[in-house]
């Protein structure tokens, strides 16, 4: 089994790969879970000011950091890729709203984002920000401007010249930072803490 000093990301430490089949069933497996947890996050909502808050940023960016930057990414795509074929599994999407129309509406590059924030995230779990709480600060930081920046430009090209960049920024960045800080903080602790227990 990998000890903590020898595994670069937490679910190689708290579930080692094996050569072979064991090791695809495992991504296999990862992918499926992460998945479902975005799902699950992307439809519970929390009553929050000014907005509902999910926690699927929260996801990503610890999926991401536990994962790795390949697995987190292939889960990211997964999570798309089931959307895509119709699924109901995005925040706004509904038996009405789903699929390639729905994700090419106004949350389309915030879900680009998703997979832009879990790579790098993995990356830098991989190279150890995730064993202590400023490095992982500083990281999910970075994950959420990886979220934010593809989310603002494209809800900026559907809409500003409508409603103008102020009413953008509102809606696509500035309502969500509070709550955005809170589970940012809550990811910066809980990681290094698995970690410790690991150890």
């Amino acid at each position: 089994m990998a000890s903590s000093a020898s595994a670069s990301t937490l679910s190689q430490a708290y579930w080692p790969a094996e050569a072979g089949r064991g090791a695809l069933l495992r991504s296999l497996l990862l992918i499926a879970a992460g998945i479902a947890a975005m799902a699950v996050a992307a439809k519970i909502k929390v009553p929050f000011w000014p907005v509902p808050m999910t926690m699927q940023t929260f996801v990503v960016l610890t999926v991401g950091a536990a994962y790795g930057a390949r697995l987190g990414g292939a889960t990211m795509l997964g999570y798309m890729l089931v959307g895509a074929m119709g699924f109901d599994i995005f925040t706004g999407s509904s038996a009405t709203a789903y699929g390639i129309d729905y994700m090419m509406g106004g949350t389309g590059g915030y879900l680009v984002g998703f997979v832009l924030a879990a790579i790098v995230l993995g990356r830098l779990a991989e190279a150890g920000w995730d064993r202590s709480v400023p490095r992982m600060a500083g990281a999910m930081l970075i994950g959420n401007a990886l979220i934010y920046l593809p989310g603002v430009l494209w809800l900026g090209a559907l809409y500003a010249a409508d409603k103008g960049w102020a009413w953008v920024v509102k809606w696509g960045l500035t309502n969500f930072l509070v709550a955005d800080a809170l589970k940012l903080a809550l990811a910066a602790a809980l990681l290094p803490l698995l970690w410790k227990l690991r150890r």
